[in-house]
């Protein structure tokens, strides 16, 4: 198989999967208000496995990912998004971003989390009008 082919057919059982392209994810929450959270992984960290094989199915079975834009970028594969995403730190990495009234705000949660870490991520960055110590005001994505 070609290394072609096997991009198209990883792309579409990623998408079969229920899993987002980050272009798909800014697009819904362009269109939707919802934050846009993005898990930065790649195939060779084991802490990154944990993530999307235990933490994201289970975030999924609780309906946490229906309240958000969500996406997975592989740092191999997208390199330059992933360390701007990342700000060339440690994976796996969940960024949020979500428009406020006073800008855009950015939160972010670095390593392998349980499943009630990373719910807390995301409730926290839902319902929080203030910036939580994590946050930096004015983040901008693209």
């Amino acid at each position: 198989m070609t290394s072609v082919a096997y991009c198209a057919l990883a792309s579409f059982a990623l998408l079969a999967a229920g899993e987002e392209t980050y272009a798909e994810a800014h697009r819904q929450t362009a269109e939707t208000g919802r934050p846009l959270v993005v898990l930065v992984s790649a195939d060779w960290c084991p802490a990154c496995h944990v993530m999307q094989q235990t933490v994201i199915p289970e975030a999924r079975r609780r309906g946490l990912l229906r309240k958000v834009a969500f996406a997975i970028v592989n740092y191999d594969r997208e390199q330059e998004l992933a360390v701007q995403l990342t700000e060339h730190g440690p994976i796996p990495q969940v960024v949020m971003y979500r428009r406020t009234a006073s800008g855009w705000r950015m939160w972010r949660l670095i390593g392998s989390h349980s499943i009630e870490a990373f719910e807390q991520f995301i409730h926290q960055g839902l319902e929080s009008a203030s910036t939580p110590a994590a946050a930096k005001q004015g983040a901008s994505f693209r």
